[in-house]
């Protein structure tokens, strides 16, 4: 079962995913895509490492989402991927124009076939006004799109605010 859990920034989206991660009951992989290009950025990672349970795995794959998924996909797993944006962030920025197109269509046709649950987390960027920069709103574009096909995907999608899931297609749990 694929989940994708949407939210602001700060809005419990992350520790939202990591409790229903824990509930499943299953090994749990962490897929980090961040990368720390600056300090504060690795504060921020090694905060969200302590945070973690110790005995989950941690993957880490600023890029090659969909290999990486095919890669670690067992029906006894979880994978909990955090987050989506700061991939779709990462392909955008690398030398090679086409590199978002080509990872988006490889995770959405990656996606049906893997075996157990999928957890994905990701910033909603398309609530706030358009930005002002090209590359800007190239990222709020990619990542409206992509939240739209995995929202189609996806057997539940959550939208997290102020600490509260908002279940907005599948089961309330």
């Amino acid at each position: 079962m694929a989940e994708l859990i949407l939210g602001g920034a700060r809005s419990g989206k992350s520790r939202y995913a990591e409790r229903r991660a824990t509930e499943s009951g299953l090994e749990v992989v962490y897929i980090a895509t961040c990368q720390p290009r600056d300090a504060e950025m690795r504060e921020r990672i090694e905060r969200h490492r302590n945070q973690r349970p110790a005995h989950w795995a941690l993957v880490e794959e600023p890029l090659a989402l969909a290999r990486m998924l095919r890669e670690q996909a067992r029906e006894d797993r979880c994978l909990l991927v955090d987050c989506l944006t700061l991939w779709l962030s990462n392909l955008l920025l690398v030398d090679d124009p086409q590199a978002c197109v080509r990872e988006r269509s490889a995770l959405l046709e990656t996606l049906p076939a893997l075996p157990g649950r999928l957890l994905l987390v990701s910033n909603e960027t398309g609530l706030g006004v358009v930005p002002m920069g090209e590359l800007t709103r190239r990222f709020v574009d990619e990542a409206g799109w992509l939240h739209q096909a995995l929202a189609g995907q996806c057997e539940r999608v959550v939208f997290c605010v102020a600490g509260l899931p908002q279940v907005l297609k599948g089961e309330l749990l």
